[in-house]
């Protein structure tokens, strides 16, 4: 199921909160800019070294741009090095959703938002301890909260 083809149109429960996602992909459009578009409703990947998250190093949440589902802590980010921000770990394994991805003549695993679908990028067994896993994440699909030092479940 395509990023575009995830959302029903209607009220979707996350944990306590109601979130009202748009119903067409003309609201959609209105919600994002069209590199947020491209990347979370057609699935496109912004260029390498281009996010504008890629060496953040504030403590803080990593949330979807387009529906607000809170996804990574600064405490799991890391430098992979490959031009993207990258984390070992979301939040909590029912944030995202993973699914294989076949585009362009490889094999990899696609990332979504659990609440809303849109595209996030990909996921790759070649990351740091204790998970051994590498999320590689577009900027332009993430908001980045800032947290005050003092929790330091963050990072």
């Amino acid at each position: 199921m395509r990023a575009a083809e995830a959302n029903t149109g209607e009220w979707v429960r996350m944990g306590s909160e109601n979130v009202d996602l748009p119903q067409t992909e003309e609201e959609w459009r209105q919600r994002l800019t069209p590199e947020q578009y491209a990347v979370c409703r057609e699935g496109a990947t912004e260029p390498p070294f281009s996010g504008s998250l890629l060496y953040n190093k504030e403590n803080g949440i990593y949330s979807c741009a387009a529906c607000g589902a809170e996804l990574f802590r600064s405490a799991a980010k890391f430098d992979s090095g490959t031009g993207w921000p990258s984390f070992w770990e979301p939040i909590s394994p029912d944030v995202v959703q993973e699914k294989p991805d076949y585009s362009y003549n490889m094999i990899r695993t696609e990332v979504t938002c659990a609440r809303c679908g849109s595209h996030l990028g990909h996921v790759f067994e070649d990351g740091p301890p204790p998970t051994g896993l590498r999320y590689c994440i577009n900027s332009v699909a993430l908001s980045f909260s800032p947290v005050s030092g003092e929790d330091s479940s963050l990072g």
